[in-house]
């Protein structure tokens, strides 16, 4: 039986009076389930349900998880998208879906056990975002559930999927959320399932709480088109647009925009030669920005001050062959640093294992990329897991990172030398917050960066430049151009 397929109604368990989700303590505690064979047990919705157990038990990472477990249980085709719908949609709108959960449980999710809910989670997503039936839905949550936990959550289960569908997910919202008028960040962060904290950064770096807020977090909230990046002087982004069955990217030279689900990039042929690599066409335009910003004298040594794992690297090195320039690459991390290696085999690069606040570098640089670390608010499309993993505490440390990367990176360039600041995030303090207090620190000058973003519509008042989901279909990148001044000393 395929997995869009339903399974024949079962009657519904006896329910007992029990804590939901544990065993009921007036009779032994039933045995730990015998193993089943996966053709006992969907094994579609099993895979997304092991991969919400992974991330919730180990702190994995589902786009890692997902395609190891696909390829180990043989899923492919249209199995294989099912399951990357529901993995990824369901560790994407946790939050709502636990406000949802919350309101049918009596005792609240803390009475839930871990497994149980991750079930009830993957049954809740497939109740109100997909076309999954109904009674398959709740039949399969009902099995996933018994498997992991035992028979006796069965009617626990089954209870609370049935509450659930009682109501569609508009109808949800509108019992859950606050009320638009009364509180519009409340009620767009529950609406697309964000934490109201990130909700509240997005409406800050738009200076929008209405419908510009409303539509960036819905595209943030949507399943992301893959992009690929062609290497320069390898493939053109016409024949690699042609190779890979996608469109030739609106604003890159080197992009190309694959449609959601249109399989693994990893298996094109330009992709496994080197020809082509995976990257939001967001992260391909800053590195151009640097590439093409213009410079007096010299223009032959470049860096990447953050280069791990190795895309911008690749590209820039691309880019710096083109022109006799060279690339030194820096990562703190040496299987990062590996990881750049192979990306940049056969450009001029090479790669430092050092921390990039003090890479032991010589100064002098034409051009510097700082790719810092960040909370990635920007890319959370991309990682479904990571809205809800990220703390807004985690922001005053690596702004302080982010602040002693850019002060190294002024530190390296030569006067005359231009400075790009880059991170896929459009909190304020990482953006604008960093680049103004180390602008006030170094006398660097500010560059007008929307010039090196050309046929890039709704950029805004400048000087620096935010990419958005909503407006340019790329990640939400942050990137500011600095010129080292000839006062500044390094």
């Amino acid at each position: 039986m395929s997995a869009q397929q339903g399974r024949p109604d079962r009657p519904k368990p006896r329910a007992g009076r029990q804590r939901p989700g544990r065993p009921d303590r007036r009779r032994p505690a039933p045995r730990r389930p015998s193993p089943r064979r996966l053709s006992d047990v969907d094994p579609v919705r099993q895979a997304a349900f092991d991969v919400l157990r992974a991330v919730r038990e180990r702190d994995a990472y589902a786009n890692l998880v997902l395609p190891q477990l696909l390829r180990e249980r043989k899923i492919t085709g249209r199995d294989a998208a099912l399951a990357t719908e529901l993995a990824y949609g369901a560790a994407r709108a946790r939050g709502l879906l636990d406000a949802i959960i919350d309101a049918c449980v009596d005792r609240g999710l803390s009475s839930v056990d871990g497994p149980v809910l991750d079930a009830l989670r993957l049954g809740t997503y497939q109740l109100l975002r997909t076309r999954i039936p109904e009674h398959a839905a709740v039949t399969s949550t009902v099995d996933l559930a018994r498997e992991a936990a035992g028979s006796y959550v069965a009617g626990f289960v089954n209870a609370v999927m049935r509450k659930v569908a009682d109501k569609d997910e508009a109808a949800w919202i509108e019992q859950l959320a606050p009320s638009v008028e009364d509180d519009p960040i409340g009620h767009h962060a529950l609406r697309t399932a964000h934490p109201r904290w990130i909700a509240r950064a997005f409406a800050e770096a738009l200076g929008d709480k209405g419908a510009e807020l409303a539509a960036a977090l819905e595209a943030d909230d949507e399943r992301p088109d893959v992009h690929l990046v062609a290497r320069p002087g390898e493939i053109s982004a016409d024949e690699l647009a042609a190779v890979s069955g996608g469109d030739v990217a609106p604003y890159s030279p080197y992009g190309v925009r694959l449609a959601a689900g249109a399989g693994d990039p990893g298996e094109l042929e330009p992709v496994r030669e080197r020809l082509a690599a995976v990257q939001d066409e967001g992260s391909q335009l800053c590195a151009l920005a640097l590439a093409s910003a213009p410079i007096e004298g010299s223009d032959t040594r470049w860096l990447d001050l953050c280069a791990g794992p190795g895309g911008k690297a690749a590209l820039l090195g691309a880019l710096a062959d083109t022109v006799g320039a060279t690339l030194d690459a820096v990562e703190k991390a040496p299987h990062r640093a590996k990881l750049i290696e192979t990306a940049t085999e056969g450009l001029p690069v090479t790669v430092h294992v050092a921390d990039g606040r003090d890479s032991g570098l010589e100064p002098g640089y034409d051009r510097v990329l700082v790719d810092a670390p960040c909370t990635g608010l920007g890319a959370l499309r991309r990682r479904p897991e990571a809205r809800w993993r990220r703390q807004p505490n985690d922001v005053s440390d690596l702004v302080a990172l982010q602040t002693e990367l850019l002060t190294a990176a002024m530190d390296l360039a030569r006067p005359g030398g231009v400075v790009a600041y880059v991170v896929c995030s459009p909190h304020l303090a990482e953006t604008e917050g960093v680049v103004g207090d180390v602008v006030r620190t170094t006398g660097a000058e500010v560059l007008d960066t929307r010039e090196q973003f050309a046929g890039v519509d709704q950029l805004g008042d400048g000087p620096y430049v935010q990419l958005w989901p909503h407006r340019h279909g790329t990640d939400a990148m942050f990137c500011a151009l600095l010129r080292k001044t000839r006062g500044e000393q390094g």
